[in-house]
C-alpha cells in the first residue's frame, strides 16, 4: 500500500498538510504515516532530567496526534499510523523515507507568513532531486472546501 507521510508539527500549516493527506489516501486507498521528529536541542540536560523531557515530549505528540488521528478514522475512514523520530528533522525525514518503503508521497504544509514557506518546505524542496519520492506542499491558507475539491 502506498503512504502518504506527513510532518507533525506545532505548525498552523500541519492541519492542512493532515487533511490533504488523510483525503488522498482515502480516494485512493492508501494509507497515512504521521511522523514526529524531536529535534536534540530539546535534551541538553542531565540524563535523569533529559529522559524525563524525551518522555513528556512524546506524550505531547501522542495526544497531538490523536487529535488527527481521531479525525483521519471518523472523517476519512483511514488508520494512520505514528512514527516517532529524534534528531535532526530534514535527516530524520529523509532517513523516514529510506526506511519505509511504503511511503510514496511527502506531505508538507507551507507557512502563510512573510518568512517564506517554513523550515522544512525550504530546505526539503532543494533537496527535492534527490529523494526517492515527490513532495506534495499544501498551501496553509487553502480552504477545507477547496482541499476537499482538489483530493
Amino acid at each position: 500500500m502506498r503512504k502518504f507521510l506527513v510532518v507533525l508539527d506545532e505548525s498552523r500549516e500541519c492541519l492542512n498538510a493532515m487533511r490533504f493527506a488523510a483525503m488522498r489516501a482515502a480516494h485512493t486507498n492508501g494509507g497515512v504515516e504521521v511522523l514526529a521528529v524531536i529535534p536534540p536541542e530539546e535534551f541538553n540536560h542531565w540524563i535523569g532530567v533529559g529522559d524525563i523531557m524525551r518522555e513528556e515530549a512524546r506524550e505531547r505528540i501522542q495526544v497531538h496526534y490523536e487529535v488527527f488521528a481521531k479525525w483521519m478514522r471518523d472523517k476519512q475512514g483511514v488508520e494512520p499510523e505514528l512514527v516517532i523520530r529524534e534528531g535532526v528533522p530534514v535527516i530524520e525525514i529523509m532517513a523516514q523515507v529510506q526506511d519505509d518503503p511504503e511511503i510514496g508521497v511527502l506531505v508538507l504544509g507551507a507557512g502563510t507568513d512573510k518568512k517564506g514557506p517554513g523550515p522544512l518546505v525550504t530546505q526539503l524542496s532543494k533537496n527535492s532531486g534527490s529523494l526517492p519520492i515527490p513532495i506534495t506542499i499544501v498551501p496553509g491558507d487553502l480552504s477545507k472546501e477547496r482541499l476537499e475539491a482538489i483530493t
